[in-house]
């Protein structure tokens, strides 16, 4: 899960060479008829959805697809910090030849581990820092957002959105323009509202932040948070909403339009198996649609056909490499041209965004 330094910290992860591989040594192997071990680093409770349970079902996957081949074990709830040191060398110690270590705040404490057991592999999600036993990897989170975005804009009848927002780092800026960008392709009238939560799981303030944003008119809502509150405010005051994360269409059966979802367990399952083959290498994959990390959530009822079939029609353009959410022109919500017409941004620019485009209303404030 990520921290809040994270606004430096996508910055440097976009000046690395995203998707590309660096041919360090394969580290350790399980003996012959011995499985791989691998251990997992949540930074809070598995649950029923949300971000540390997207990653458990991929590891769930992994080991289903490899079956004997792999044992793992997985350590939930590790705060960042001293204790994600701790844990993630306990996890090496202990002989896991893959470690995967899930929040942006284990970058460090795996780093500093990873030097003790260069044998050892690490995979860090959603960080910049490499080395030459340590891959880092992310989602194109801002993908699935234009998709929800182009729900929200069908489906709203007041024309404004509300979005519970963790901190201003451009990881989320970049879904919350991506998302509002979306829903202005199909209603130039829409506006998005955000009120910030500073936090990544805090149920009682996202519930809040949701029922303030009903209150000012927000008939769909949406969050880069990790609870269910925002589905369930949404349930509770009878308006839509489009989940992050997950499916959380259990939390609000009639609210839950759809979800972006994230999905591990191919990326998991192939880098374990490189591990096995002895062919694991550092690599920086910010990976989306096309590599079918990012999904969207089945259509609610509630979401005509016609709808339904122009947000697929814009995945699959998005999976060709025809569409970008990010093509210009772009201008920010103070009227400033941010992206020429017919150019697309480019990744290291995307990670350092710090803006908000028309249609989003207010000012976005520091991270710092």
């Amino acid at each position: 899960m990520p921290s809040m330094t994270r606004r430096t910290a996508l910055a440097a992860f976009a000046a690395c060479a995203l998707a590309t591989a660096v041919a360090f040594p394969a580290g350790a192997q399980p003996k012959a008829g011995e499985p791989l071990k691998i251990g997992f680093v949540y930074v809070s409770p598995i649950g029923d959805a949300g971000w540390t349970f997207q990653h458990d079902t991929g590891r769930k996957e992994m080991e289903k697809a490899l079956g004997a081949k792999v044992t793992s074990k997985y350590i939930e709830s590790v705060p960042e910090g001293a204790d994600a040191e701790r844990v993630i060398r306990e996890l090496a110690q202990s002989g896991h030849q893959l470690i995967f270590t899930t929040s942006f705040g284990y970058m460090n404490p795996t780093i500093k581990v990873a030097g003790t057991y260069p044998k050892t592999q690490f995979e860090h999600a959603t960080g910049y820092k490499s080395a030459k036993n340590v891959g880092i990897y992310n989602a194109r989170f801002y993908e699935g957002r234009y998709l929800a975005g182009i729900v929200a804009g069908k489906m709203t009848k007041s024309n404004v959105a509300g979005y519970v927002a963790a901190f201003p780092i451009p990881e989320v800026v970049m879904g919350i323009n991506a998302f509002a960008r979306g829903m202005r392709s199909v209603n130039p009238k829409a506006e998005v509202k955000v009120v910030w939560v500073n936090s990544w799981f805090d149920p009682g303030k996202e519930r809040q932040a949701a029922d303030t944003l009903i209150s000012q008119g927000a008939d769909v809502v949406t969050h880069h948070t990790d609870s269910t509150a925002a589905v369930q405010a949404a349930e509770a005051k009878k308006v839509y909403a489009v989940a992050y994360h997950s499916d959380m269409s259990k939390y609000g059966p009639n609210a839950h339009l759809t979800a972006v979802t994230h999905n591990w367990g191919e990326y998991y399952t192939r880098t374990a198996q490189a591990a096995l083959d002895g062919k694991w290498k550092v690599e920086q994959p910010w990976m989306g649609i096309k590599e079918n990390v990012i999904r969207m959530a089945p259509f609610s009822k509630a979401v005509p056909q016609d709808v339904q079939d122009l947000v697929k029609k814009t995945e699959a353009d998005i999976k060709a490499g025809k569409f970008h959410p990010f093509t210009g022109p772009v201008k920010d919500n103070e009227g400033k041209e941010r992206i020429a017409a017919g150019k697309t941004i480019d990744d290291a620019t995307l990670n350092r965004m710090d803006y908000y485009v028309e249609g989003v209303q207010g000012k976005l404030p520091s991270s710092k």
